[in-house]
């Protein structure tokens, strides 16, 4: 029983519902969706596998649909470029684009770009830097060469790119995403609050946003998308390209940081374990990344290519499963993340300072009188996120009357989501459920002390106001 949460993205190398079968079993929380690639018809088609698995499983297991957002990319070349140090190219829009030209599918490209601003292409492995503009063409000077092919990214870091964060075909991606009761939307390039509040606004509640940061911008706005999100992640491949190698490190740990301190649940992505996409056993040094990123206070860890189209998806599923449970076997996370002092209580925010003291009693209480487990019962996830961020030693068992709400908490550090009947809107019924839950569970025994969170009345969502003792 991992308290930390396993999200996987599924692709041609996970598809088969052999694969999908063996994932969930072996405890998979959020299986991702990435709308970059692939056709509604195969995403239908994997996410009712995932649905029928953890139906068969008797799990909650969600689904995030990762949108793709914005992304600037090269325009279709004819045949591979290969870009020399000190050349002079021009980029063009795509439709316009002359022979000798490289061709983007940013048309704005020129009328956003200054010289002496920085592009890379291709996830940083080449370097341009701007040499000035005219009319709709911008000039470059290659830093750092290599080959460029068609649909290449683009980043500008230094640039405030004016396009909308939604495109027509997320849009498009969102609807069916939202037909096919996604639990998670993800939003891409992020770069300030109202992009978030733009998504949640569409979503209307059908889901939970979750704000990606991997913006330069997005960093610099980070406390203000954190009051607004519902989750974030921290997607290290564009941030790599949009901030300097050496600066990511403490940008994730940051992300994380503040993320607990919203009671914002945040997932960590990208090259988690890269080098599985090609062989059956993780390095060392990945195997510390994703320790590292859990030490930290991350909810959740996430595989991309290694599950998606890698060679090894089951064996790196299990590596992830098993780096997380040696780390949990050890008393390491029992006083909760490496950076939590008790200076920290004043820097939290994302909630009523009410709510934070319930949940801050609540995890104290569990310290104190050694309890099993946490009984928190929730009507939108809410206070289950809330106590979740404070880090209790024990199991969170998340007790909610609400199907969506019961795969909501799927990706939520700690906690084993459960459901109750939907008659059951009584404090005292949806308690003995939970005290139910721990003893099946086998997390404690009769007699035990369980600290028990509630918001009352429990049909109001975000009313995290009380804390009692009960005994199983």
């Amino acid at each position: 029983m991992l308290l930390t949460k396993v999200v996987c993205t599924l692709g041609p190398s996970s598809s088969t519902p052999e694969v999908v079968q063996a994932l969930v079993r072996g405890g998979l929380d959020v299986a991702r969706v990435n709308m970059s690639h692939g056709t509604h018809e195969s995403h239908a088609r994997v996410i009712r596998l995932v649905r029928e698995a953890a139906r068969e499983c008797g799990r909650p297991v969600g689904i995030l649909a990762d949108l793709q957002g914005p992304k600037i990319r090269v325009g279709s070349l004819a045949e591979t470029v290969r870009l020399e140090a000190g050349q002079s190219v021009v980029f063009a829009p795509e439709t316009m684009a002359a022979e000798g030209e490289l061709p983007t599918t940013f048309a704005e490209l020129a009328a956003e770009i200054a010289a002496g601003d920085v592009m890379f292409l291709d996830d940083g492995l080449l370097e341009l830097t701007c040499t000035g503009t005219d009319g709709d063409r911008a000039r470059f000077e290659v830093v750092r060469g290599g080959l460029l092919d068609s649909g290449k990214g683009m980043n500008l870091p230094s640039v405030n790119i004016s396009a909308p964060s939604l495109t027509e075909k997320d849009l498009v991606d969102l609807e069916f995403a939202l037909g096919q009761r996604a639990e998670f939307i993800g939003l891409s390039f992020v770069r300030r609050p109202d992009d978030v509040r733009d998504l949640k606004e569409r979503v209307a509640d059908r889901a939970l946003v979750v704000a990606k940061i991997e913006k330069a911008r997005a960093l610099e706005a980070l406390p203000a998308i954190l009051e607004v999100t519902d989750a974030v992640m921290v997607a290290r491949g564009d941030l790599g390209v949009e901030l300097p190698f050496e600066q990511v490190p403490m940008a994730q740990k940051r992300i994380v940081q503040l993320a607990n301190y919203y009671g914002r649940p945040v997932i960590t992505a990208t090259q988690m374990l890269e080098s599985m996409i090609e062989h059956p056993r993780p390095t060392r040094a990945e195997a510390s990344d994703v320790a590292n990123a859990i030490l930290d206070g991350t909810d959740a860890v996430m595989l991309s290519g290694e599950t998606a189209r890698g060679k090894h998806p089951l064996q790196a599923f299990d590596a992830i499963v098993r780096i997380a449970g040696e780390i949990e076997k050890t008393t390491l996370l029992e006083g909760g993340p490496r950076y939590f002092r008790a200076t920290d209580q004043g820097m939290r925010s994302g909630a009523s300072a009410k709510e934070h003291a319930v949940a801050s009693a609540t995890v104290g209480a569990v310290r104190q009188l050694e309890a099993p487990a946490v009984v928190v019962i929730t009507r939108s996830g809410f206070s289950a996120r809330l106590v979740s961020s404070y880090r209790p030693p024990v199991p969170i068992f998340g007790v909610c009357t609400d199907q969506l709400t019961y795969r909501e908490l799927s990706v939520v550090w700690g906690v084993i989501p459960v459901l109750a009947d939907p008659d059951d809107v009584s404090y005292e019924a949806l308690m003995e459920r939970g005290k139910r839950a721990v003893l099946e569970s086998g997390v404690g025994r009769s007699g035990q002390s369980v600290v028990v969170t509630a918001g009352y009345p429990f049909h109001h969502r975000g009313t995290t106001n009380t804390m009692r003792i009960e005994h199983l």
